[in-house]
């Protein structure tokens, strides 16, 4: 299970990337400004809002991306997932877990009825990640240009001669590219890659922490950290590639710097830190009555406590201070049952396809410290960690 690359978890590993993208970011969090506001949070029952059942083998996963697939569909991209053959557990105790990614498919019934199904890859009897035969690889957020969907993977190697939790990091970057996703179910897919090795530049932790099309160029909000001590800085930058060079993009990386100007190459004195979310998994989109793009995301401070979001006119910004969407999550929260000393939240993002009206629907993801190949931890006898939590949000204008 991923680690929170500020949002992912490798039960092991996720935790993993969490605590390195929370060490990464906390002179970033330390100077960055937050303002509180009061805004309302609750679950609406009136609309087809997101849930996730466990059935089909899914028992809990990570990061939740989503994208309508077209009137009828949406996908959904798990990462590292909980699976089991066995119907109705109330634990994870003994269970499995793929390392990568897994996918469901969700519709809404005409009387606002959130149905969801998983689709979750076998091979030889055992549950396998959707994606990669020989490769562990972590679900961003996903796209679709001129009919191709497209999924942007980041590439997780295991460091065996590393000490827990830090026995992991992100070597690459690929884009899974899916030319016909008709099919009903996405096992049948065809399923191409894009390797991205060539193309991405050091300090580069999460390419695709959220991704948006804006008419002729995709737009990437990459993680990034400084390589050079003389320019210290860690946030979300931005990035574009052309639509007509996606399918090879090596040399067509375009980056923003100070100043407004996209340039091919990233210069660590230049680059432009236009979030300061500093988190590998956060979503912006745009929300057309208001005319403003909106970026969700889950705090680095105090385990992840908050769901912040800030708010443009463009997607390069300038982007609006921080501001609190949700204020206190319980699993972080010591008077809430849900609470563990342990526990830690990333993977804040909105869900857009499900909006309605100034209601943002949004998800984040809770994960425990714990050793989990420990089979008596938090993590495995509560089945209500490490799942997506659904709510709802408004934005007062």
């Amino acid at each position: 299970m991923r680690y929170a690359l500020h949002g992912k978890v490798l039960i092991m590993t996720k935790k993993l990337t969490w605590l390195i993208l929370l060490i990464l970011s906390i002179g970033l969090s330390a100077c960055s400004l937050v303002s509180t506001g009061k805004y309302t949070a609750t679950f609406s029952s009136a609309q087809c809002l997101p849930s996730f059942p466990d059935k089909d083998g899914w028992y809990g996963g990570d990061g939740a991306y989503s994208i309508k697939l077209d009137k009828e569909r949406t996908l959904w991209l798990f990462g590292d997932t909980f699976v089991a053959n066995e119907k109705g557990r109330k634990d994870r105790i003994g269970m499995d877990v793929v390392m990568g990614t897994t996918l469901a498919i969700s519709t809404c019934s005409e009387n606002g009825r959130f149905n969801i199904q998983y689709y979750i890859k076998k091979k030889n009897g055992k549950f396998v990640s959707s994606f990669g035969e020989n490769e562990w690889l972590w679900p961003q957020d996903p796209f679709i240009i001129n009919n191709v969907l497209y999924v942007p993977l980041l590439v997780v190697k295991a460091m065996l001669d590393l000490k827990a939790p830090f026995n992991f990091k992100i070597v690459r970057h690929k884009i899974a590219r899916i030319k016909n996703y008709t099919p009903a179910d996405p096992l049948q897919w065809t399923v191409d890659y894009i390797d991205l090795k060539e193309a991405i530049l050091p300090g580069i932790e999460a390419f695709a922490a959220t991704s948006v099309v804006v008419q002729d160029h995709v737009y990437f909000y990459p993680l990034y950290t400084s390589v050079k001590k003389t320019a210290k800085a860690t946030g979300n930058i931005l990035v574009r590639i052309p639509i007509d060079k996606l399918d090879d993009p090596a040399d067509s990386l375009e980056y923003l710097h100070k100043g407004g100007t996209w340039e091919k190459g990233l210069v660590p004195d230049k680059a432009m830190i236009v979030l300061v979310a500093g988190v590998s998994e956060l979503s912006v989109r745009y929300h057309a009555d208001d005319k403003k793009w909106v970026a969700v995301y889950m705090s680095t401070k105090n385990n992840g406590d908050q769901l912040l979001y800030q708010t443009a006119d463009k997607p390069e910004g300038p982007w609006t201070k921080s501001k609190v969407l949700i204020e206190k999550i319980p699993e972080i929260d010591p008077k809430s049952p849900r609470y563990d000393e342990q526990n830690f939240c990333y993977a804040g993002k909105e869900h857009i396809e499900f909006a309605r009206e100034r209601n943002l629907v949004v998800t984040y993801v809770c994960n425990s410290s714990e050793n989990f190949q420990q089979q008596n931890n938090f993590i495995r006898r509560n089945l209500f960690l490490y799942r997506p939590v659904v709510i709802t949000a408004i934005i007062p204008k």
